[in-house]
């Protein structure tokens, strides 16, 4: 019998790619969505679709037992439904930790604590690196997150390290790209047109991961068996944004791109007019005040080696690899 599978925030960016690597691998696979969630990159008939409410705490605990009674209880899970950009800072922590609590709860109510669940966080819960001499961060490093996301994912973490019985993985993972992203997709697109633009004036060394390897790396980490540790999720090696630049320009067959420099005052004044027209038109910015620390900080790297060691980790794409994909992907869909 295939196992099972119930992955959350199916619907999103990473979502798709963890449904698509669960059903490369045989799994008998649950997408959570919402009645509104997007199916546009859900389509393979083999997806099972599980409607679950997490504003409603009182219905997710009902439709998690109902699917517990009738298909059994899943062998894994994958908890990656979060939000990374809110008008209301206090909605991080009601969708990042609150929601994550009300799944592990319904789950323990419906006495359907999987073999193994992993949750996806983020490499913000860090806070800042050494920006003297950019030591990459280390799994022995203490979070002390300077970001209302940061902090609310490290939130999340700290109530799974105190559930004893639920079997845990946690990935802190770094920027993630890939076909059908739109973050860095607009950095492409800019670069496209002719500009780069890039903030601050001291070095900065940026890390990444390809969607694929991330998902591939999901399900090898649920194989592998609770580990109830964090893992740093990168590439393993780091890039300049003018590293970045030079290879999309390469990929775009664009003969001049002119790079600009704002410096961090401004980029500090922009967020925060984009974080109030934000609240003015209850539409949340990409640019606000969490993203003017994120885009502050001049070290992202990380170590990997725990995730190599303990499950071996193995990403199968550089920056320039999965930058040629993402290109095409967006060439093919019109996006550029």
């Amino acid at each position: 019998m295939s196992k099972r599978i119930l992955i959350t925030g199916a619907g999103g960016f990473i979502g798709g790619y963890l449904v698509a690597e669960a059903l490369k691998r045989g799994y008998d696979t649950w997408a959570a969505v919402r009645a509104t969630t997007s199916r546009e990159f859900l389509t393979d008939e083999r997806i099972h679709f599980l409607e679950l409410d997490f504003t409603d705490e009182q219905a997710l605990a009902q439709a998690i037992a109902t699917h517990v009674r009738d298909n059994g209880p899943w062998h894994y899970v994958v908890h990656n439904l979060g939000a990374t950009k809110c008008t209301n800072y206090t909605d991080f922590e009601r969708i990042n930790y609150g929601y994550l609590r009300e799944l592990v709860e319904a789950l323990r109510a419906a006495d359907a604590m999987p073999q193994a669940f992993l949750m996806m966080s983020s490499l913000s819960v860090m806070g800042m690196g050494d920006e003297v001499n950019y030591t990459p961060f280390q799994a022995t490093d203490v979070p002390n997150p300077n970001t209302r996301y940061g902090m609310s994912k490290l939130k999340a973490e700290t109530y799974l390290q105190m559930q004893s019985d639920v079997p845990f993985t946690i990935f802190r993972c770094t920027g993630v790209y890939g076909p059908h992203e739109r973050d860095y997709y607009l950095m492409i697109k800019s670069i496209a047109r002719g500009f780069d633009f890039g903030v601050g004036f001291k070095k900065q060394l940026l890390t990444f991961i390809y969607v694929e390897d991330l998902a591939v790396a999901a399900i090898d980490a649920l194989e592998h068996g609770a580990a109830r540790k964090t893992y740093f999720i990168s590439e393993g090696k780091s890039y300049t944004q003018s590293d970045f630049r030079k290879i999309v320009q390469q990929e775009l067959n664009k003969r001049w791109v002119i790079p600009v420099r704002c410096p961090m005052w401004l980029v500090r004044v922009v967020c925060a007019v984009a974080e109030w027209w934000g609240k003015v038109t209850i539409k949340p910015s990409t640019l606000n005040g969490d993203k003017y620390k994120i885009l502050r900080q001049r070290n992202w790297q990380c170590s990997i080696a725990e995730a190599q060691n303990d499950f071996g980790f193995a990403p199968r794409h550089d920056l320039r690899q999965g930058l040629q994909k993402a290109i095409a992907w967006y060439r093919q869909a019109g996006w550029l």
